[in-house]
């Protein structure tokens, strides 16, 4: 990785660490030759290490545990570099693919525990990445990062609804990407170890312990089933569960009926609570999730 950056230094003529005013000055006089894709790269390459850093330190949260490995999906050498050395120096075990059918291989062997997912991808790209991802029970929930350019807004959308956890757009700083990797693990945790026993969602709020749920202080009754999987929704806000996911948390892995009683359940829900109709948004293909956003009361 040194070595890239002193050739990175050299291509540039100034300090990978330079002024940011020094920075626009050199981008005038490369050689116009460059093509679009070289030019991002190097204006990535000596742009990023200008960017604020929002409070990073070096590595401090991740190195009292056990690295964490991420996988960076991206096809650009210069770019996968870059987020892979940064992502090490902040303590973690990176993984590179250059292509989606090489990505989905590596998922499967090499389990990881973060995606940091480009779009645009050869042979398969990253939207039908994180599709087949959400779809597999062993990797429904497994965190997405995606990487996009300002002009796949289109496929950003499309990427956050199929369950994609955050993105970054390109040109971006790696010192911004690696805080928000550590922004999503440290949210990931707190769901992991989410032993509220009260729960609420603008006017809805549930005790766990008591087994009872209000709407507006007025009790509404539910099954165990629709309890159960009310609660594990309200734990999981804004995150896309398959079918598969709900079914074996809620009814267990050893249930041998068909991922439609978690439509029906979903339904009856809805029926009962219908601030809920709008809340819980249905994933094509995929299953449900419930909007970070209440609906308006």
């Amino acid at each position: 990785m040194r070595g890239f950056i002193d050739a990175a230094e050299a291509v540039l003529g100034l300090p990978i660490d330079c002024p940011l005013q020094t920075h626009d000055q050199t981008l005038h006089s490369v050689n116009k030759s460059v093509t679009q894709t070289e030019y991002h790269t190097k204006e990535l390459t000596d742009h990023v290490a200008c960017q604020p850093v929002y409070g990073m330190t070096n590595g401090a949260d991740m190195s009292s545990q056990s690295p964490k490995k991420i996988l960076v999906v991206e096809d650009e050498p210069e770019i996968a570099q870059l987020v892979k050395h940064y992502l090490e120096k902040d303590g973690s075990r990176v993984d590179i693919a250059k292509s989606g059918a090489e990505a989905l291989k590596m998922i499967k062997s090499e389990r990881p525990d973060l995606i940091i997912l480009d779009l645009m991808l050869p042979e398969i790209d990253g939207i039908e990445v994180c599709k087949k991802v959400r779809s597999t029970p062993d990797t429904a929930l497994l965190p997405i990062i995606m990487l996009t350019a300002k002009a796949e807004e289109s496929d950003t959308i499309v990427g956050l609804e199929l369950g994609a956890d955050d993105y970054v757009t390109k040109p971006f700083s790696p010192k911004a990407l690696v805080a928000r990797v550590k922004a999503l693990f440290r949210r990931l945790e707190r769901e992991t170890t989410d032993k509220r026993p009260h729960l609420t969602y603008s006017l809805l709020s549930m005790n766990v312990e008591s087994h009872e749920v209000t709407l507006n202080e007025k009790e509404v009754v539910l099954t165990a089933k629709e309890f159960g999987l009310l609660e594990y929704l309200l734990r999981h806000p804004g995150r896309v569960l398959t079918r598969d996911v709900l079914l074996n948390a809620v009814w267990g892995y050893d249930y041998f009926g068909t991922t439609r009683t978690v439509d029906v359940h979903i339904r009856r829900l809805k029926l009962k609570i219908p601030m809920l109709d709008q809340a819980i948004i249905s994933v094509k293909s995929l299953g449900y999730k419930l909007s970070d956003q209440p609906p308006a009361k």
